[in-house]
């Protein structure tokens, strides 16, 4: 089956790119038939950044940064003034980027501009505000925790990356986030809000010059310097790791994947189709096998992930207790299966055609046009259109992904982590060994 070409619609060089002065890169993606603009700020910075005795900060800032500023001193001084005009609007923390945006109508973008400025330049971190906050993210963190479909995700990194920043909850532990001083967020953020280690980009309807020339006068300020480094992740796996966290719940929750390629590997595109063929969707092996075949899982998918130095491919799943191990077992086997024998041409062809449809319905959207036009510059320093992203893509093929399946999915690179009342981690360690016999 011929594949058809990507975004017909969509002009071949969309997006412009000017430098600040203080070397910010800004990023301008005019877009037609829309009213909408979003403005993004990227800055390369997490949870990987962190030290132990930190661990958390990145977000506890993320948070401190809309508490009051200089121009807006009071809580909720910032929503409020978001609010009023509509926009949608929040921040974000992960382990290598943290973003604050805001969405709005395109003739509210001088609003958004100030508020973002205003945030990032000129924050007060009051110290009473700083406590309230920190009782705040204390009860994310229970929240997280109270929620086994969500822990379970940060429990699969803790064990794939162990005792380093990789392995780490965003969010910090309790007893890291209550030893977190103002004099470390204040030290943290010189260090890292820098305008090498940050992005500016504004996607929708705008006027690129006349946004450039407002963006170069609010954000020129933005500190010059260069931010701190990562430590680079270590690695080490000579056998399947099983992980089990004993609660009561109503239902067991579980990841089983194998560790894979970092962002600029070439074989990521590969392991993006294979994660897409597993369980990217209603029609994929895990989804037809596990829910439809047999009645094991509400929910079941799977994804490809990357970092700029590891990456995974994960099947997640939530089943009644007592068909954790069939579940797993059945999974296990479609991995097997898929290395042995590979993929079939129509499900490669069916990879593509899904992700060429879900990422042009994406790319229909401000806020998702800005995050990949953002992610491109702070992790890869060149810009590349979706309709190049997609050709590369296109240039996958099945043997290539048969590459990709024998590589990864070996008893000695596979893991799961489960969530529920379970104890015998040695007989998952088994099942899996036995099932890719």
């Amino acid at each position: 089956m011929r594949s058809r070409p990507i975004f017909n619609g969509m002009k071949k060089n969309p997006y412009i790119k000017k430098i600040l002065p203080n070397g910010l890169p800004v990023v301008l993606v005019p877009m037609e038939s829309t009213e909408a603009v979003t403005l993004l700020v990227l800055v390369g910075t997490g949870s990987k950044y962190e030290t132990r005795k930190i661990n958390g900060i990145s977000h506890f800032l993320e948070h401190l940064f809309f508490k009051g500023t200089k121009h807006r001193p009071n809580p909720g001084d910032v929503h409020h003034e978001l609010d009023r005009i509509g926009a949608e609007h929040n921040a974000f923390t992960s382990k290598e980027v943290t973003g604050y945006w805001v969405k709005t109508a395109s003739k509210y973008f001088d609003t958004a501009l100030d508020v973002i400025s205003d945030i990032l330049l000129d924050p007060l971190f009051k110290e009473e505000e700083i406590e309230k906050e920190r009782a705040v993210i204390l009860q994310e963190i229970s929240m997280y925790n109270d929620n086994p479909m969500r822990k379970v995700s940060d429990d699969w990194e803790e064990l794939l990356y162990g005792d380093q920043p990789a392995g780490w909850n965003t969010a910090g532990s309790i007893q890291t986030l209550k030893g977190i001083s103002r004099d470390d967020i204040v030290s943290y953020r010189h260090s890292q809000y820098v305008a090498s280690n940050s992005v500016v980009i504004v996607a929708g309807k705008i006027d690129p010059d006349e946004a450039f020339r407002k963006i170069k006068k609010s954000l020129t300020a933005l500190k010059v310097g260069h931010a701190k480094k990562k430590l680079r992740v270590k690695e080490k796996q000579s056998r399947p790791a099983v992980q089990l966290a004993f609660k009561k719940t109503d239902q067991t929750h579980f990841i089983l994947g194998a560790r894979g390629y970092d962002m600029y590997d070439r074989r990521r595109h590969a392991m993006d189709l294979l994660g897409v063929i597993v369980g990217g969707n209603a029609s994929s092996r895990f989804f037809m096998e596990i829910r439809e075949k047999r009645g094991l899982a509400y929910y079941v998918k799977a994804s490809a992930d990357h970092y700029t130095d590891t990456g995974y491919l994960a099947g997640m799943a939530g089943v009644r207790h007592d068909a954790l191990k069939e579940a797993v077992k059945r999974m296990v086997m479609e991995l097997k299966d898929i290395a042995l024998n590979g993929p079939t041409e129509e499900e490669v062809s069916f990879a593509k055609d899904n992700l060429r449809g879900s990422l042009a319905l994406s790319f229909e959207s401000t806020d998702e046009i800005a995050s990949f036009y953002g992610e491109r510059e702070l992790f890869y320093k060149n810009l590349i259109t979706p309709q190049e992203l997609f050709k590369n893509i296109e240039k996958v093929s099945r043997n290539d992904i048969i590459k990709v399946a024998r590589e990864i999915f070996k008893p000695n690179n596979l893991n799961l982590v489960v969530i529920g009342p379970h104890r015998d981690s040695k007989l998952y360690q088994k099942l899996i060994i036995e099932s890719l016999k």
